[in-house]
């Protein structure tokens, strides 16, 4: 007789995270991870977002004793400078104005831990997005239609931010909207875990 599937908790409730996992068929469960996260730790953006992510996972284990954890989380980073949420119009604008007419990397860092055995995996998706140079005009109106306040980098490809960008290279489109399904299947797999 097979074991039964675990229990699987998205460490997350963000919108855009939940819409891409229901994409794999699985269910899940998804919570808000009691974890305070410090962007502005002295590590390189590469291990920052791993970091972060695992502390959100870790944070939800005594909440979820026999789950699987799912989490994840990005940021954009030009020259060294790690960007994040902006939160509010002027921080996005701000951030726009810097990335427009330049090359970019979009951070994601991704886990799943089972919380009873702390075993955790880990993966990093990467993606280099090219912005068209753009007047400030022009980023003060896509802020006011897309509110992006709540996406690293102040932009959503999945609306009409793609129309900011003329390239973007990666191996997992997902990846720029937050969840690597790419990544996330073979995270899963590793704990004998098979996407219908």
């Amino acid at each position: 007789m097979d074991a039964p599937l675990r229990k699987l908790v998205l460490a997350s409730t963000s919108r855009y995270r939940s819409a891409l996992l229901e994409r794999l068929g699985l269910p899940f469960e998804a919570a808000r991870p009691p974890y305070q996260e410090q962007h502005d730790l002295p590590l390189p953006p590469e291990e920052l977002v791993l970091h972060l992510a695992r502390g959100k996972a870790r944070s939800l284990a005594p909440l979820f004793p026999d789950a699987l954890l799912l989490a994840a989380d990005q940021v954009a980073e030009l020259d060294g400078r790690v960007l994040t949420k902006p939160g509010d119009e002027a921080r996005a604008v701000e951030q726009l104005r810097l990335l427009a007419g330049r090359t970019h990397r979009l951070l994601t860092g991704v886990c799943l831990l089972e919380a009873r055995s702390g075993r955790l995996e880990q993966a990093l998706d990467v993606q280099r997005m090219s912005m068209r140079p753009l007047a400030e005009e022009r980023l003060r109106a896509y802020v006011a239609l897309d509110r992006p306040f709540d996406c690293a980098g102040s932009y959503r490809v999945e609306g009409p931010g793609i129309a900011l960008f003329e390239r973007m290279q990666g191996e997992d489109f997902t990846g720029i909207i937050g969840l690597p399904l790419t990544r996330v299947v073979d995270l899963l797999a590793r704990f004998d875990i098979q996407v219908p």
